[in-house]
């Protein structure tokens, strides 16, 4: 079992967090059970089921950007097994520069996983950031978005994350020496 580096509780900054750790953390939870791994791309992220030319799943995620992974990594915990036998699970996905009505549809389908990525960074001790993920898109107002995003996270705290988004949760606390639950009192709108 890889044994990642461990941090003092003093010294957690987002510029101390590596993604090897996340990488370890992800397929000590994932590798075996799901045949999945985590691995560090470059420019675009992209998840790719087993081909021919890879006997495993992949999740890639942006030049080794811890956040990046963090991000990946929520897509691939809710999506159900049909959609983990599809590139980028079958979703749509319009690059940067969206009109307000794609920017709308953008937001819908990442209400649940930022919520979940937002619960792992705190799981880690690491700040979380909302990304509407448009910056040369048409300005839109982010803030029905990112209270759609909170109240995600408020009902994942009262009901539970899904199964595999809960072990990883555990794992990256656990890890990181954090609380093992979900506390409600360190999600602050106003910060993302």
């Amino acid at each position: 079992m890889y044994q990642p580096t461990i941090f003092s509780e003093n010294a957690l900054s987002n510029d101390t967090f590596l993604y090897q750790d996340l990488i370890a953390l992800f397929d000590d939870c994932f590798a075996s059970s799901f045949n999945t791994r985590l691995v560090k791309g470059s420019d675009e992220p992209v998840y790719l089921p087993a081909s021919g030319s890879r006997d495993y799943h992949a999740i890639y995620f942006a030049h080794g950007y811890y956040s990046s992974a963090l991000h990946e990594i929520s897509h691939w915990l809710i999506a159900g097994e049909e959609r983990r036998k599809l590139e980028d699970f079958g979703y749509w996905y319009v690059p940067d520069g969206r009109t307000a009505e794609q920017q709308t549809l953008f937001e819908q389908v990442e209400i649940k996983p930022q919520a979940i990525e937002w619960i792992l960074s705190t799981a880690a001790g690491y700040r979380f950031y909302i990304s509407a993920d448009n910056l040369n898109g048409e300005a839109t107002d982010a803030s029905d978005f990112k209270q759609a995003v909170y109240q995600q996270v408020i009902e994942y705290s009262q009901k539970g994350l899904p199964e595999r988004a809960e072990q990883l949760r555990k794992a990256i606390s656990h890890f990181y020496k954090t609380p093992d639950f979900i506390n409600v009192n360190l999600f602050d709108l106003s910060l993302i």
